[in-house]
């Protein structure tokens, strides 16, 4: 995108527990796996959407738990990202008591997958763009045990709420690259199948 808007990157690596705050403050946009959602979209401008999510549930590759929906998580250990859709999704199962879980909220996603390695959680509740990655990259050690396909959430990118100009820019860029193929292509290249 910066590419397309003759712009360059300056990457700030940032815990996404308060992320948010540092728009327009620390950086001018927030492009990390972020869920467009009405809660959201009243405090900030969003892009168009550029890739699906859902809710998944990891599990170690040696596991033998079976989940055929949330509800199968009670009793168990997971492992979430602080303040991400999965901890909003998990906490308010809890909170309804929907299902008795434990839930270790942590600041990086890597720790939840060093967590579910070491045996410490049972399981791992996260994005399933993030859950492909993980997967792919380390088959002898995690799986995918479901996937919520029943919730799709569209992922965007976040910026200023009056950053209107900036926001216009993204667009016109995000959808030059769809049309060349380079977002489908780039999500096989990370996930192993394809955006559609």
């Amino acid at each position: 995108v910066a590419e397309k808007l003759g712009l360059k990157v300056n990457i700030i690596n940032t815990a996404w527990d308060g992320i948010f705050k540092g728009i327009d403050v620390n950086y001018d946009c927030v492009c990390s796996n972020v869920t467009i959602t009405p809660e959201r979209e009243e405090s900030m401008l969003f892009s168009d959407p550029y890739i699906d999510n859902y809710q998944a549930v990891v599990v170690r590759a040696d596991s033998n738990i079976t989940i055929n929906s949330f509800k199968d998580l009670d009793g168990m250990t997971v492992a979430l990202q602080k303040s991400a859709t999965s901890d909003v999704l998990m906490s308010d199962y809890k909170s309804t008591g929907t299902i008795d879980i434990e839930i270790v909220g942590n600041e990086l996603v890597t720790t939840c997958f060093t967590q579910l390695g070491n045996g410490e959680v049972d399981a791992v509740v996260i994005d399933s763009t993030v859950a492909d990655g993980y997967v792919a990259k380390n088959p002898d050690k995690y799986k995918i045990a479901y996937v919520d396909k029943d919730e799709v959430e569209h992922m965007g990118i976040a910026m200023g709420k009056d950053n209107t100009a900036l926001q216009t820019a993204i667009n016109e860029a995000l959808a030059q690259l769809k049309e060349e193929g380079y977002i489908d292509e780039t999500y096989d290249y990370w996930f192993g199948t394809n955006a559609e």
